[in-house]
């Protein structure tokens, strides 16, 4: 077990969905260095400008925490416009020397927009409404798309199912997830907890 030589973190999924008037994030709990699980419970989602908007990160944790902060300054400015928040964060990530070198990925959603935000600059909402990040990406998204296309779930129910199922399948993503879920008419959001079957 050599810790030295791998140490980015990379054991994360975060999936979001869009349905209707909500948007709903899953984390999952597990962080993994190398070939070691060091925590199960981690929390991996955020809500920000009074619960109205969420976000999630794959990737470094203090890099994502800076991002955080940074995005958070953001909303500030921009009194809560989540587009244009993103947009300015990753003007921001992409030009700023110290920022480039952050590893991390964000997803943010309000009721009525999912983005992905990278450092390469791109701002990205997805078309069908479903965007992962992170190891487990491919099969939360998998999962999420069977879902929104042969199902009436709500976005929350998509997300709790899709998380479950990539549990079962990607060995850096463990089944005690936290889910986090913004609608449009709804300005506290909602958090909710879920451990393993």
């Amino acid at each position: 077990m050599n810790l030295e030589r791998n140490w980015n973190p990379h054991a994360t999924t975060i999936l979001g969905v869009k349905r209707g008037g909500e948007v709903a994030l899953a984390g999952d709990g597990q962080v993994t260095i190398g070939d070691v699980v060091l925590k199960h419970n981690a929390r991996k989602l955020r809500t920000l400008h009074d619960g109205q908007v969420l976000a999630g990160f794959a990737g470094a944790v203090a890099d994502a925490l800076t991002l955080f902060e940074k995005f958070e300054s953001q909303l500030q400015a921009w009194d809560g416009n989540l587009r244009r928040a993103a947009v300015e964060l990753a003007k921001e990530w992409r030009s700023d020397r110290y920022l480039r070198r952050l590893e991390a990925q964000l997803l943010v959603a309000d009721g009525e927009s999912l983005l992905l935000i990278s450092g390469e600059g791109d701002v990205i909402e997805p078309d069908d409404g479903v965007v992962a990040i992170g190891s487990g990406a491919p099969f939360a998204t998998a999962a999420a798309k069977a879902l929104i296309t042969n199902t009436d779930m709500p976005a929350e129910a998509i997300v709790r199912e899709s998380m479950r199922v990539t549990a079962e399948i990607c060995i850096f993503t463990n089944d005690r997830f936290t889910v986090e879920v913004v609608r449009v008419d709804d300005d506290e959001g909602k958090e909710a907890n879920e451990g393993g079957a």
